[in-house]
C-alpha cells in the first residue's frame, strides 16, 4: 500500500489539520490501492467520535470507520456497507472497493463492541448503533466526494448481512435522509426471530451471547469497555440485555419484559416509517431468521408505497451465503445504481426470486443452482391446495429434562446439511414416543411447495400445556424423509388440558415434493435448538382439519438454465458428507428441482450430448433439442448410427449424458428418477425369465415396482400382446414375434403417461404391425404420449403425428409428419431416362439448394433459399431434361432428402 498524506501549505495548515483530527477523536490518512488493470482505491481511516448516551455531547465512544472513493475529483451518492454480529468493517473491505470503483463513495464502519470501535453492544438500540447511523450520514454530508440532494442531505443507501441487515432497515425508518436499502438474511422482528411461538430459541440465543462474550477489541479505544456486567460473562453487551438474556435462559421460556426489549430494536418498531426501495435478501437455510422475516418486512414495506423486490438465495445463518454472494453483490450495485444515481436502464432483476437446487456438479461436487423468478412477490401463501392427511389420535410425551431432543438444524454443525437438504441429504433426527405423525397419500403429481403451509391440529396436554415442534418431511417411495431446509416451527399452546384447537403455521420453504412422494405433517415433543418444558408431560393430538394448505405459488417460474457463472456452488466437504453419513446411515440421492412451466410437457430434450466412450471429440449424440407434446405419437426417424438408441436410452436414465438436459414432466432425468414410474419402455429389447410363463414374468415386473396390483391394468395389456393360450407357457418357448409382443405388454403395464418403443414391430407379422399401429393411435388419442423408433417408414407415416429425424447424432429435422412429408422446400423432379450421379451432385452444388438425391422416379432436391423457378431455370441451365417438377408427398423420399441419402 502506498501512503498518501496532504501536502501542507505552511505550519498554520500543519497544524490546523492536526487540530481538526484530534477534535474528531482519530487519525486521518489516504490509501491507494490496486489491483491489476483496476483503478486505485483511496480509503481513509478515522475514528469518529460518538455519544456513549444520546444527547449526551460527551462523544465518548469511538467508532472505527474507511472512506473508500475511486477516480477524479466530483460528487458521486455515497453507501454506507454495515457487516454482520461478530465482525468489523475489515469484513467488507473487497465489496467497498469494488462500489468504489463503480462510482461510489463508500463508508465502513465497527458497530460499537466490536473490532476497534469502543462502547457496549446493544443489539441496534435506536439511541445507540441506530443514532451512530446517522451521524455516519451526517459526516457524509459534509463530504466533498458526495451527492447532494439537499444541504446536509447526501444520496445515500445502505447496504449490509444480519446484524447490519437490520440497521439499515432501522436506519431507514429513523432517518429520512436514507435513499435505498438492501439488508440481507436479517430479523425484522428480533424478539419473534429468538421466541418463534413463544418458545425460547436457546442455541441461536446462546451463540449470540457468547460471540458477544468473547469479542475483543484491540488496546486502547475499546479496551475500556471490554468487560462486562460483575459476575455476568456477556463481555460488551448492554447491561440490560445480559440481565434480560440470563433471566430467559434460566427460566427456559421468555417473558413479557424480554419481549418488548427486543421488539423496540427491531425493524417493525417503526415498520410505518421505512419508505425507501427496499432489496430484501433471505436465506432458505436459516433457522435464525427464516423467510418469514423478509415476507413480514415485504409486506410492511410495500404498504407504506416503497418499491419492494424479495430474494430467497440458497444458503443463511445455518449454511452461509458463499455461492451466491457475487452474485447477491451485483443484485445491490443494480438496486443502487436505479435508486442512487437514477440509472432508469439499470436490470433491477425480478420482483421476486429464488435460488432452487438442481442437483451435484460431478465434475467438481459442487452444488448447482437454478433460479425461479415471478413478476411479483408471492407471499407465503399464494393460490393453496389442499393434502389431505391421515393419521388418527395419536399419545406422545415430553421426556423429562427434554432429553434426548429431537434434531433439525443445528447451528454451527449442521450447515452443510441444511445446504444439502434440496438435494435429499440432510440430518434429522426423531424419538419414537415423542411425536406424532399425520401422512399423505401418495402424491399423484408434484407439487412444488413456495411458502408456508398450514394445519389445523386439536392439543391436548396433561399439564395444561404443550411445546410443540411442527415440521413437513417429504418421504420418498422408499420411505427415507427429508425435512426440507432443515426448518421447524415451534409453537406453545395453553389452556390444553380438555384439548384446544390450533393453526400451525409451518415453516416457509421452497421445495419440490416429487409424484410418488408423501408429506408427512410431523408433531414433536422437543428439539434440540430450542427449549421444552424440563417437566414431564403427556401429549394427545389429532387432526382438526382437512390436512395440509399447501402454498404453490404457480407465478414463479423457473428458468430453462442454471444461474448464471458467477454462481459457485457449495463445496461437499468430506468432513460434512462423513458426518451426514454417520447420522442418516446412508446417502440420498441428488435430485434436481422440476419446472413447473414444463409440468404438462412430457419431454423435453435440451443441447443433449453424448460422447463415444474414451473419446474427446467424437460423439454418438451432439446437441440434440426437441419437445413432444401430449396426445403425439412421435416418430424417432435416422440411419444406423444416428444416436436414436442412444437417446433413448438417456431418457430411460440408463446413461447418463455428457451435456444437455432431459425432462420427463418437468422432472430432470436421472437414474432411478421417481418420474420415471410414469414411463414405460422398450429399449433394445426385455429381459424375461426363461423359466417362467409369459403371465409370471409380467406379474414379477409389476410386483418389483411397488405399485399396486390394481393399477397394472393387465388385461389391457395382453390384449394388445394377443399372445393367447402362450401366455401360460414358459417364454423359453416363445418365438422371437412372440418375445417382442410380450415385451410391449410389459411397457404398457400401468398405462404410462409417456410409452417410448424402439423397433416395436421387429418379428410381428403384417396383422399385428397393423394392430400394433392402430393401438399406438389409440393409446395417444387417450391424452398420453407415444414415442416410436422405426426403420419401417411407411408404418411411421401412417401411425405417427409427429417426426424427429436425426443423422450423425443431430437434430435434421423436426415437426408434423404432414408438415415434413409435404414440406414446400423438397422437391421432386422428374427426368427424362436415369441421371447421373455426377449431374446429381452439379445439382447439390447449385446455390440455395442443401441437398439433391437420385431416387427412381427421378430426383429430390432439398431447397435452402432457391425458389421453384429458379431451380428449374438452373436445371435448364444444366441440360437436364426435366419432365415435371412438384412437391414429394412420400416419408421415404423426405427422409433420404433430409439425411443426404446416407441411410
Amino acid at each position: 500500500m502506498k501512503l498518501r498524506l496532504p501536502r501542507p501549505r505552511g505550519r498554520r495548515l500543519v497544524a490546523a489539520l492536526a487540530a481538526g483530527a484530534v477534535l474528531a477523536g482519530a487519525g486521518t490518512w489516504t490509501v491507494a490501492s490496486a489491483t491489476g488493470d483496476d483503478p486505485p482505491v483511496h480509503r481513509e481511516d478515522r475514528l469518529i467520535a460518538m455519544d456513549e448516551e444520546p444527547g449526551d455531547g460527551k462523544g465518548g465512544v469511538r467508532v472505527d470507520t474507511s472512506f473508500f472513493t475511486s477516480g477524479g475529483p466530483g460528487r458521486r451518492p455515497a453507501v454506507l456497507l454495515a457487516h454482520g454480529f461478530g465482525g468489523s468493517k475489515d469484513d467488507l473491505r473487497a465489496q467497498a472497493e469494488d462500489l468504489a470503483r463503480e462510482g461510489y463513495a463508500v463508508l465502513t464502519w465497527s458497530a460499537r463492541g466490536f473490532g476497534r470501535s469502543s462502547g457496549r453492544i446493544g443489539l441496534n438500540d435506536p439511541g445507540h448503533e441506530v443514532a451512530d447511523v446517522s451521524r455516519l450520514v451526517d459526516w457524509l454530508a459534509r463530504r466533498p466526494e458526495v451527492r447532494l440532494d439537499r444541504a446536509g442531505d447526501p444520496r445515500v443507501g445502505i447496504a449490509g448481512a444480519s446484524y447490519g441487515g437490520a440497521v439499515a432497515l432501522l436506519a431507514a425508518g429513523h432517518d429520512k435522509r436514507v435513499d435505498a436499502i438492501a439488508p440481507q438474511i436479517t430479523y425484522w422482528n428480533l424478539a419473534d426471530s429468538l421466541f418463534p411461538g413463544e418458545v425460547f430459541k436457546r442455541l441461536w440465543a446462546g451463540i449470540f451471547f457468547t460471540t458477544g462474550s468473547t469479542v475483543t477489541g484491540s488496546p486502547g479505544a475499546a479496551g475500556k469497555a471490554s468487560a462486562g456486567p460483575a459476575g455476568s460473562g456477556c463481555g460488551r453487551f448492554e447491561k440490560s440485555l445480559c440481565e434480560m438474556y440470563e433471566r430467559v435462559a434460566v427460566a427456559g421460556r421468555p417473558d413479557a419484559a424480554a419481549r418488548e426489549l427486543l421488539e423496540r430494536r427491531s425493524p417493525s418498531a417503526v415498520a410505518d416509517r421505512i419508505k425507501v426501495p427496499t432489496l430484501l435478501v433471505q436465506g432458505q437455510n436459516d433457522s435464525l431468521f427464516p423467510l418469514d422475516q423478509a415476507d413480514a418486512a415485504a409486506r410492511a414495506i410495500r404498504r407504506n408505497g416503497a418499491p419492494v423486490a424479495v430474494d430467497w438465495v440458497s444458503g443463511g445463518h445455518d449454511a452461509g451465503m458463499t455461492s451466491e454472494r457475487q452474485r447477491v453483490e451485483q443484485r445491490t450495485r443494480a438496486w443502487f445504481d436505479r435508486y442512487l444515481k437514477d440509472d432508469e436502464g439499470a436490470d433491477t432483476g425480478p420482483a421476486f426470486r429464488v435460488s432452487r437446487t438442481g442437483g451435484i456438479d460431478t465434475t467438481d461436487g459442487a452444488v448447482r443452482l437454478r433460479t425461479a423468478a415471478g413478476t411479483r412477490y408471492p407471499g407465503l401463501r399464494n393460490e393453496t391446495r389442499t393434502v389431505a392427511l391421515a393419521g388418527g389420535r395419536q399419545s406422545f410425551a415430553n421426556p423429562a429434562g427434554a432429553n434426548p431432543a429431537a434434531v433439525s438444524a443445528v447451528p454451527g454443525i449442521g450447515g452443510a446439511a441444511a445446504q444439502l437438504s434440496g438435494l435429499g441429504v440432510g440430518v434429522s433426527l426423531d424419538f419414537p414416543g415423542q411425536y406424532a405423525r399425520f401422512d399423505s397419500g401418495r402424491l399423484t403429481e408434484g407439487v412444488h411447495l413456495t411458502g408456508s403451509p398450514t394445519a389445523t391440529v386439536k392439543v391436548a396436554s396433561d399439564t395444561g400445556e404443550a411445546v410443540l415442534f411442527a415440521k413437513v418431511y417429504d418421504v420418498g417411495p422408499n420411505g427415507q424423509q427429508q425435512l426440507p431446509g432443515q426448518l421447524v416451527t415451534p409453537v406453545r399452546v395453553t389452556g390444553a388440558e380438555k384439548g384446544r384447537t390450533v393453526e400451525l403455521r409451518l415453516p416457509a420453504v421452497d421445495h419440490t415434493f416429487e409424484a410418488g412422494h408423501r408429506m408427512r405433517l410431523v408433531l414433536a415433543a422437543t428439539d434440540l435448538g430450542y427449549a421444552s418444558p424440563v417437566r414431564p408431560a403427556a401429549y394427545t393430538v389429532s387432526l382438526a382439519g382437512d390436512g395440509l394448505s399447501v402454498p404453490t405459488a404457480p407465478g414463479v417460474r423457473t428458468a430453462a438454465s442454471g444461474l448464471p457463472w458467477w454462481t459457485w456452488g457449495l463445496p461437499l466437504g468430506g468432513v460434512a458428507v462423513a458426518a451426514m453419513v454417520l447420522l442418516t446411515g446412508r446417502r440420498r440421492a441428488a435430485t434436481p428441482p422440476p419446472d413447473p412451466a414444463l409440468a404438462d410437457v412430457p419431454l423435453q430434450i435440451t443441447g443433449l450430448g453424448k460422447r463415444y466412450a474414451k473419446s474427446a471429440d467424437r460423439y454418438a449424440v451432439r446437441d440434440l433439442s426437441f419437445r413432444v407434446e401430449r396426445g403425439q405419437v412421435l416418430g424417432l426417424l435416422g440411419p444406423n448410427g444416428a444416436g436414436k438408441t442412444t437417446t433413448l436410452r438417456m431418457l430411460m436414465g440408463l446413461i447418463r449424458p455428457d451435456a444437455g438436459e432431459i425432462r420427463v414432466f418437468g422432472h430432470a432425468i436421472r437414474p432411478g428418477a421417481p418420474v420415471l414410474s410414469r414411463v414405460g419402455a422398450f429399449v433394445e429389447g426385455a429381459g424375461f425369465l426363461p423359466h417362467l410363463s409369459g403371465r409370471a414374468n409380467l406379474d414379477l415386473y409389476w410386483r418389483a415396482t411397488g405399485r399396486p396390483a390394481e393399477d397394472a391394468h393387465v388385461d389391457e395389456a395382453l390384449e394388445i400382446a394377443g399372445l393367447g393360450p402362450a401366455l401360460e407357457r414358459a417364454v423359453r418357448t416363445y418365438s422371437q414375434g412372440m418375445r417382442q409382443r410380450l415385451a410391449i405388454a410389459q411397457a404398457m403395464l400401468g398405462l404410462p403417461d409417456l410409452l417410448i418403443l424402439d423397433e416395436p414391430t421387429n418379428g410381428l407379422d403384417p396383422p399385428q404391425i397393423r394392430e400394433m399401429r392402430e393401438v399406438m393411435i389409440r393409446y395417444a388419442a387417450a391424452g398420453r404420449t407415444v414415442i416410436v423408433s422405426s426403420h419401417l417408414l411407411a408404418e411411421v407415416e401412417q401411425s405417427c403425428t409427429h417426426l424427429v429425424v436425426m443423422d450423425r447424432g443431430r437434430l435434421v429435422s423436426a415437426g408434423p409428419v404432414a408438415e415434413i412429408v409435404g414440406s414446400g422446400d423438397t422437391l421432386l423432379v422428374g427426368v427424362a431416362g436415369r441421371l447421373s450421379e455426377v449431374m446429381a451432385d452439379k445439382v447439390a452444388a447449385l446455390p440455395g439448394v442443401a441437398s439433391a438425391v437420385r431416387t427412381d422416379e427421378g430426383l429430390l432436391v432439398r431447397l435452402d433459399g432457391a425458389t421453384a423457378p429458379e431451380l428449374l431455370a438452373e436445371l435448364v441451365r444444366l441440360e437436364i431434361p426435366v419432365a415435371s417438377v412438384g412437391p414429394h408427398r412420400r416419408l421415404e423420399d423426405a427422409f433420404l432428402t433430409l439425411i443426404g441419402g446416407s441411410a
